[in-house]
């Protein structure tokens, strides 16, 4: 089994911390959430960033998870992490991720 991808490797937005935009961006709070350790099977908040505010994603600052969250649903992330946790934890082929 192999270990799940964080938002940061998948993005390659280089806001983990030592990464090489740190300095401009800073560290972001996805990777630091510690409180969100193994949601999702991820590290901090690195796969569930979705609902972590004050993250940067595609150049621009995220608000809050209500603000987000239309957003955060398109991303090609989310749907990959949405699947492979279906995956893991049902055996589910891919769940519906159309919007309602």
């Amino acid at each position: 089994m192999t270990t799940p991808i964080n938002c940061w490797e998948f993005k390659r937005c280089g806001r983990e911390p030592g990464g090489k935009k740190t300095r401009k961006y800073g560290v972001c709070p996805a990777a630091t959430a510690t409180e969100m350790n193994g949601i999702n099977r991820g590290v901090n908040g690195g796969r569930c960033c979705w609902f972590v505010s004050g993250t940067r994603c595609e150049g621009r600052r995220r608000g809050t998870f209500a603000k987000a969250l239309p957003d955060c649903l398109l991303c090609d992330f989310y749907q990959k992490v949405m699947i492979e946790e279906v995956r893991s934890t049902s055996g589910a082929s891919e769940p519906d991720l159309s919007p309602r």
